[in-house]
């Protein structure tokens, strides 16, 4: 394949998956001068980028037809699937040459298979999921975690500069879906640590944002804690990471370590903790919500508290 040169002004940018973070993250690429395509499976909540200018396009094989990178971050594994690979997917629009970067936090093997399917069809696959949420998103300074050949990671340097900040090439196709895992195991645990932490001050009668100015800049500090934690304790609960999602992203790890023959127990606890939060009714809320079934398990009114 030729040398690809990705630049703002002349590369078309092709975007699926506008929620939460993708349409900040697309609407910073239009920002940096990319022109960009868009779909979402809700049209209503892509009007934002529209208005950025973006232009709407009906399907993902026709944002690919329009399109010389083609970016998604949607839901699931299946999601993936069926915007990719399948009948109207990018790869049926996608021309030799072109550029599949799939940002969604997904199965390693199904990168590994998007990636040899696009290679048959002489198309370059990316996998680059990210980490920092909706503030992350926002702010342009997510973490993207990358899995694919080096000179096409490194011709994408323009789009990652525009999303992120800690912008890393972790491997071969996969590798940037099994940080990934890494990534949501270490908050899988930090996340357990936040809520009870603060469940345990606010029993101890203390004040919560006082104790927050001593321990987080400390040994204790987290991203969690210091941006999650202020939500927490204002009852805040709205999504930057959907808890149903976040459920996703666990069982994918636990399947994966699974297959390596590792016992996990502290992800295999936090992954029962979130499904007991789901069946409550939070599986839209934020990945914070976790406070709301820890303190419940503590016999304590969190929220009229």
């Amino acid at each position: 394949m030729a040398a690809l040169s990705i630049e703002p002004g002349s590369t078309r940018i092709g975007w699926i998956g506008t929620g939460v973070m993708g349409s900040s993250m697309v609407g910073h690429l239009i920002d940096a001068g990319f022109s960009a395509t868009v779909y979402n499976r809700s049209k209503d909540k892509a009007a934002g980028v529209i208005e950025k200018g973006a232009t709407w396009a009906d399907t993902p094989q026709a944002v690919a037809e329009a399109s010389d990178v083609i970016f998604t971050i949607v839901g699931f594994p299946a999601d993936v699937r069926q915007v990719i690979l399948g009948e109207d997917g990018v790869l049926a629009g996608a021309a030799s040459g072109s550029v599949i970067v799939d940002m969604t936090t997904s199965d390693p093997s199904l990168a590994v298979e998007i990636a040899d399917a696009a290679k048959a069809k002489g198309v370059h696959s990316v996998d680059a999921p990210v980490s920092g949420g909706d503030v992350g998103a926002k702010n342009g300074t997510l973490s993207i975690m990358i899995g694919g050949e080096d000179d096409v990671v490194k011709a994408l340097k323009p789009c990652w500069d525009a999303m992120g900040k800690a912008i890393v090439h972790q491997g071969p196709a996969g590798a940037g879906q099994h940080t990934k895992m890494v990534n949501q195991i270490l908050i899988a645990s930090n996340m357990m640590g936040v809520c009870e932490a603060l469940l345990y001050g606010q029993k101890a009668g203390l004040d919560l944002p006082t104790v927050l100015e001593s321990v987080g800049s400390g040994a204790a500090g987290s991203w969690s804690l210091s941006n999650l934690g202020p939500r927490i304790m204002d009852n805040n609960f709205d999504p930057g990471f959907f808890v149903e999602h976040f459920i996703k992203d666990m069982g994918i790890a636990l399947d994966e370590g699974k297959k390596m023959g590792l016992s996990l127990p502290a992800l295999a606890l936090s992954h029962q903790l979130y499904l007991a939060l789901q069946a409550q009714g939070h599986g839209r809320d934020g990945t914070q919500a976790l406070q709301l079934v820890l303190s419940r398990l503590a016999s304590v009114d969190w929220e009229n508290r």
